[in-house]
């Protein structure tokens, strides 16, 4: 193994170990709050983001196969998508939701048929993804993760002229890059994707790690939990003295 080789497969685990842990974290928050539909769909997105990374590690070993690189060119399609539409449901406009569900399901079901009636090549030159894809590919590529870095770059400004939070505003950032990352290899710019994986990665550490989330949300959580827990206590107490004067008045009345 040379020295190139390493520094591939060592930037590759770490940016995965990352994505990774962060994905697990966003998937146990949107647990808890079921209601987060754009925690779900961005766990959903690092999922997928942490998968494919894992692959280009495989392929930094040399290790490579037409099915591997396959999975590896839908993954990175549907991440984006999955990134964007977390994105989306920042907003209340259910029809342009469900209207991008469709759209989603529609693109990656041409993805499949484009990637299964094409043949693709060996596209890894020196231990990185690098080569040219069969037009089809590009063609329906294209068509999933352009409109998933317009809709971040539209829902990135909305949010934070609305909330003019910078956190938030860091989380929509990192999703771009990783998009962009994506969109750059299918635009024959691979010598980036690796940059903008790792740049993506601490933009969303960065944004998630202080969005309100961890002990302070499980804090605030326990005090809206004693907070009914009292009132019912409250109600309950109410209602028994209520029993107990009515009792008293009935035994007074015989």
């Amino acid at each position: 193994m040379d020295g190139f080789e390493l520094v591939v497969l060592l930037s590759t685990l770490v940016i995965a170990l990352l994505s990774g842990i962060l994905a697990a974290f966003m998937t146990y928050k949107w647990k808890n709050n079921r209601t987060a539909k754009s925690f779900a769909f961005w766990a959903i997105g690092l999922w997928a983001f942490t998968a494919a990374v894992l692959l280009e590690s495989v392929f930094s070993l040399n290790i490579y196969s037409e099915a591997l690189i396959d999975l590896y060119l839908f993954l990175v399609v549907f991440l984006v998508e999955a990134l964007a539409m977390g994105s989306l449901y920042l907003l209340k406009n259910n029809t342009l939701k469900a209207g991008y569900i469709i759209y989603i399901l529609v693109i990656d079901f041409a993805m499949v048929l484009a990637l299964q009636f094409s043949n693709t090549s060996n596209l890894i030159i020196t231990y990185v993804v690098y080569g040219v894809l069969p037009l089809a590919v590009v063609v329906v590529s294209s068509l999933g993760t352009f409109p998933a870095a317009f809709i971040l770059i539209v829902v990135a400004a909305l949010s934070y002229k609305r909330t003019k939070n910078a956190k938030m505003l860091s989380i929509i950032a990192g999703t771009l890059v990783v998009s962009i990352a994506g969109s750059l290899y299918i635009a024959a710019f691979p010598e980036f994707l690796y940059y903008s994986e790792f740049i993506g990665i601490l933009l969303l550490w960065f944004g998630f790690l202080g969005f309100g989330l961890g002990k302070k949300a499980e804090k605030v959580t326990r005090h809206s939990k004693k907070g009914k827990a009292a009132k019912i206590a409250s109600k309950t107490h109410t209602s028994k003295r209520k029993g107990h004067r009515r009792k008293r008045r009935s035994k007074r009345n015989r």
